[in-house]
């Protein structure tokens, strides 16, 4: 089984720097950066020491929902750099503002949303949010065990119930 390496990246050339540089004229990578031959080296001693191997995952986040230049060759650099060092390329979130209002009041997309919860009704932003977190999920095809299953059916029990009062019965005398 592969362990996996999950690196976060704002659709930016910013944040591209660590991967790759850049020609300032004409965009095309001309290099790996420091983070990237890092993770290079760290996965090549892996595979040396115990034959493992290391399942790197570039999720590109932020993303405008609108198509922009900056979008397009970001991601020219990052899907040229992938065939180069060996990772994958997943999209992530987009920037969304129900991102930052979750946040303070400890919410997640896949939170179910109410009017009490939130402040305000439920709308279309929301149920995207949702999609781009399960579509994030699918993609990254982590591998689940059966270890990873019974903490997955055990969160899930007790999130059921987690609403429900505590069964003193048989518990308390008088």
């Amino acid at each position: 089984m592969a362990d996996t390496l999950i690196t976060p990246l704002n659709d930016s050339f910013v944040d591209f720097d660590v991967l790759g540089l850049v020609d300032p004229t004409t965009f095309e990578v001309t290099g790996v950066s420091h983070y990237a031959q890092m993770v290079r080296e760290a996965r090549r001693q892996r595979r040396l020491v115990d034959g493992g191997l290391t399942d790197w995952v570039i999720i590109r986040n932020r993303l405008s929902t609108l198509g922009s230049r900056n979008k397009r060759l970001v991601g020219a650099g990052i899907e040229g750099l992938s065939k180069q060092l060996g990772f994958r390329v997943v999209e992530g979130f987009a920037e969304r503002m129900v991102y930052r209002e979750y946040f303070p009041r400890g919410l997640t997309a896949l939170d179910e949303i109410d009017e009490n919860k939130l402040g305000q009704r439920s709308s279309l932003a929301h149920g995207a949010a949702r999609d781009e977190v399960k579509n994030l999920i699918d993609a990254l095809k982590l591998p689940i065990d059966e270890r990873g299953k019974r903490r997955a059916a055990a969160r899930a029990e007790w999130s059921a119930s987690s609403d429900k009062p505590l069964d003193t019965h048989g518990l308390l005398t008088d």
